[in-house]
């Protein structure tokens, strides 16, 4: 499970980086992701420059994100079974391979949409393998006492990018076009794969080989398929999935056609809506306990839906940008802090396959959603497809919220078990903690 902790705290909003291997982690990912942000941003201009269609812009996001929904079982079945280390070098490193691939094209003046397509379907076979190991991962380099804090670190470090990356990416395609950004990718991805090198990772225990990968990946479908709290978080995550977060494909029909811009104003755009994830992410970082998380969820997702049916109403450049501010804030406190209570609730023989089908809701239901929103845009508008994501978002929070209070017996019960096999002494486990300014006599509070 990695190194123990030193004995001081440090600032609850940092703790996370105590841990040598997760400085080295988050210092090559920031970079890394930044390039990422840029190449997204400049790839949906440059499909929307050749093409000029909402279809093909859900086509190409459906492209990417459909590998995650049909491969990531697999991908967290591997990940249980092989070192996740080396599974993070050896998807970086091909995924740096494929920046440079679409870079090359683009700058040679041969690119075109097929092309697009088909370096989004093999990024999408590398996410499929690189997400469920990244996110079990995170609990090898910190332990179980600051999994919490660094996930909250890791989206902060996602949408610091998010907010750096598209910004970036507006200027260097509207100078220079958008094969440079897909250049930067690929060199930004050499400071990740250096500092996951010069990791030190103790070997994990030697798991027998008890089945095929297939058969595996089946029983962490069983689990959670079993288990109600997590269930009912996936369910709510993949209903935003389809429904909401394909807001993100329609944006430059939203920068050009509704707002009258062009590439920086879509940078722009996109970087609100990371200023406001951002945020959410560092609210989540400062928590110390899991208890009200699930009231977090269930709140920040009726309210990423009315955001963004206001964001669909307006007509005025920087009304939207401020807009998205709330719908990157509240999407990004649902998305961690759903990935906060799954993996406090699954055992670490399963981790890798239970973050797999969290893979599937959060990424692998999206390209149905792009696909459908493309379609809807195409039919009814890019705004009344928005907006009716949003009112999709409010109604699924409406069902979960009031599903809460039968959730938190259950989900109290697998956070405590978790933290025993982990071998947290008894006493830590029902010590009086602070909740809020008040003690509580549960240490291992519900999450609801």
């Amino acid at each position: 499970m990695g190194p123990t902790p030193p004995s001081s705290t440090g600032p609850s909003l940092l703790r996370a980086l105590r841990h040598r291997n997760y400085r080295l982690f988050f210092a090559g990912q920031l970079v890394s992701l930044v390039g990422t942000w840029m190449q997204t941003v400049a790839q949906s201009w440059l499909v929307y420059r050749l093409t000029g269609s909402s279809l093909l812009l859900g086509a190409v996001g459906f492209a990417t994100q459909i590998p995650v929904f049909l491969l990531a079982p697999i991908g967290g079945a591997v990940a249980d079974r092989r070192s996740r280390h080396r599974i993070l070098v050896c998807t970086q490193s091909v995924a740096m391979a494929l920046a440079f691939g679409l870079a090359a094209l683009t700058m040679t003046g041969r690119i075109e949409v097929a092309h697009i397509l088909g370096f989004s379907v093999l990024l999408g076979v590398v996410n499929a393998f690189d997400i469920p190991t990244r996110q079990a991962f995170v609990v090898e380099m910190v332990g179980r006492e600051d999994l919490p804090n660094a996930i909250a670190l890791n989206s902060s470090m996602f949408n610091g990018a998010r907010i750096l990356g598209p910004a970036a990416a507006g200027i260097l395609v509207g100078e220079i076009g958008e094969a440079w950004c897909f250049l930067a990718n690929g060199v930004s991805f050499v400071a990740v794969i250096a500092s996951l090198l010069a990791m030190r990772v103790p070997p994990r225990p030697a798991v027998g080989v008890r089945a095929s990968a297939i058969l595996e990946a089946v029983e962490g479908f069983r689990f959670v398929a079993r288990t109600r709290a997590i269930r009912a978080i996936l369910l709510l995550l993949g209903v935003v999935s389809v429904t909401a977060m394909p807001y993100a494909v329609l944006m430059p029909v939203f920068a050009e056609e509704i707002l009258g811009g062009g590439p920086r104003s879509l940078g722009l755009l996109m970087g609100a809506s990371g200023v406001g994830a951002l945020l959410g992410a560092l609210a989540l970082a400062v928590r110390r306990r899991l208890r009200g998380l699930g009231r977090w969820v269930a709140t920040a997702c009726a309210g990423f839906g009315l955001a963004l049916s206001l964001f669909a109403l307006s007509r005025t450049f920087w009304l939207s940008a401020l807009l998205l501010v709330p719908v990157g804030f509240s999407m990004m406190v649902q998305m961690a802090g759903s990935n906060t209570l799954v993996q406090a609730m699954v055992p670490d023989a399963l981790r890798g396959r239970v973050m797999a089908v969290y893979a599937m809701m959060f990424m692998g239901m999206a390209p149905l959603g792009a696909l459908l929103a493309g379609w809807l845009a195409d039919r009814i508008g890019a705004p009344a497809t928005v907006a009716s994501g949003g009112a999709c978002c409010i109604a699924a929070a409406a069902v979960f919220a009031a599903k809460l209070p039968r959730l938190r017996t259950e989900a109290r019960e697998l956070i405590l078990a978790q933290q025993m096999a982990a071998g947290t002494p008894a006493e830590q486990l029902t010590q009086p903690v602070a909740v809020d300014g008040r003690a509580e006599g549960q240490g291992a509070a519900p999450p609801a």
